[in-house]
């Protein structure tokens, strides 16, 4: 049984792991970001159809709860549209960096959708992350328009954290993913429509390498590594999950930093601002743990 666990847990940060290393993919691929969202989106649907197709799982769903996981699926695109966005004009440091607001972003939405108080600890790790962000902004001024993508990044990912927890109150996690990738597709297809060169010859000519980086991202980092964290949930408690997964950006930006090194090296005040937001999300974690025991 503790083999088990053991197992488990260093599964559960081969996961996290993963998840740090799509920034390095992202920044790897060569197209934008709203085409690399598009295809990853679209592979991963169809992995996903797949899955529930081997597995014969029921995906059966009402016309009021597909109105609401499609509009989750559009503000999951976005979030990767807008995270993405913020490597390709920045780097996979800041984007990751700003990333990490997103405990902030849901200690507020968190109180607005389940309708319950403010935690006076949350408003107070809130403004130590507001500090941790000024400390990158004064010292990375040049990428302000990457850190502000990745901040939008960082609060679309919260809203659809809050909102999915919701929805599993009612449906499965895997229901809930395919029908959120497949109006993430439909809605960037729709978006596309309207731009110039949208679904343009360029849109297709895709080199070998951003084909086989896409397939990776698709697969391995978003349909193998969504239903692995369902698996793993069954032997490792929520908490466990939780906090591990704060490690992404950590794991991120040493990855970025040992793989581009001539781009993704920043300055001091970079990394304590940067420290200074995993530090309060981390402790954000280890408080919410010992209120939920009380």
């Amino acid at each position: 049984m503790q083999s088990d666990k053991l197992k488990n847990f260093i599964h559960l940060h081969f996961l996290v792991f993963i998840a740090g290393f799509t920034a390095i993919i992202g920044k790897a691929i060569s197209i934008d970001a709203i085409p690399l969202v598009w295809y990853r989106m679209l592979i991963a649907t169809g992995l996903m159809f797949l899955y529930i197709k081997l597995k014969h799982i029921d995906i059966k769903i009402t016309r009021t709860s597909l109105v609401k996981l499609s509009l989750a699926g559009i503000v999951i695109a976005l979030h990767w549209i807008t995270f993405f966005g913020a490597i390709k004009v920045a780097n996979a440091s800041i984007a990751l960096a700003m990333f990490s607001t997103g405990a902030f972003f849901a200690s507020i939405l968190e109180p607005i959708i389940y309708k319950r108080k403010l935690i006076i600890y949350e408003i107070v790790f809130g403004l130590v992350v507001i500090i941790g962000i000024y400390l990158i902004v004064q010292s990375e001024f040049k990428y302000l328009w990457g850190m502000l993508l990745g901040v939008l990044s960082a609060f679309l990912s919260s809203l659809f954290a809050v909102l999915n927890g919701k929805f599993l109150e009612t449906h499965s996690a895997t229901k809930i993913s395919f029908y959120e990738f497949i109006s993430g597709v439909c809605f960037i297809s729709i978006l596309l429509l309207f731009f110039p060169n949208g679904f343009s010859k360029e849109f297709f000519n895709i080199s070998l390498s951003d084909i086989g980086y896409l397939f990776i991202l698709a697969s391995v980092c978003t349909a193998y590594a969504f239903i692995a964290s369902v698996h793993v949930m069954r032997y490792i408690s929520p908490y466990t999950v939780v906090l591990t997964y704060n490690l992404e950006p950590i794991y991120g930006i040493i990855l970025a930093l040992l793989i581009f090194p001539e781009t993704e090296t920043m300055s001091t005040s970079f990394y304590l601002g940067a420290s200074l937001i995993l530090f309060t999300v981390l402790l954000n974690a280890i408080f919410k743990n010992r209120t939920k025991k009380r």
